[in-house]
């Protein structure tokens, strides 16, 4: 049987169908802060490009160049977004630059993208 409870919406509108009050408080309680859901929407688009897929597929096994098979300032620029998102981190020695994936959680995530892919 469907029950029809009243509350406030985010919008102000007013009536939700089938709301059943003790979950959805439940819900919102572990819900994560705002802040901490935009972030992490902001990383998943950073995965939305296969450019810099590919480059992070190419950190786990050399050479990005010829991995990658794009022009060195189109790699800079990917590299810096993956920078700026924390997934990639890089040291320098002299002039040479080696980049790295930022951690473990990295390698994780590709390889539980492509378990679900592959599906």
């Amino acid at each position: 049987m469907e029950s029809k409870t009243k509350a406030i919406s985010p919008e102000g509108t007013g009536d939700f169908l089938a709301a059943h009050e003790d979950v959805v408080k439940r819900v919102l309680e572990r819900q994560p802060a705002d802040e901490y859901l935009y972030e992490l929407a902001e990383l998943f688009k950073v995965f939305g490009d296969s450019t810099r897929i590919k480059i992070l597929y190419a950190l786990c096994v050399g050479d990005l160049a010829q991995l990658v098979n794009i022009s060195q300032s189109a790699v800079s620029h990917q590299l810096k977004i993956l920078k700026d998102a924390k997934l990639v981190k890089f040291r320098r020695e002299g002039k040479i630059i080696f980049y790295m994936l930022d951690d473990d959680h990295v390698r994780t995530m590709l390889s539980m993208g492509m378990e679900h892919v592959e599906e």
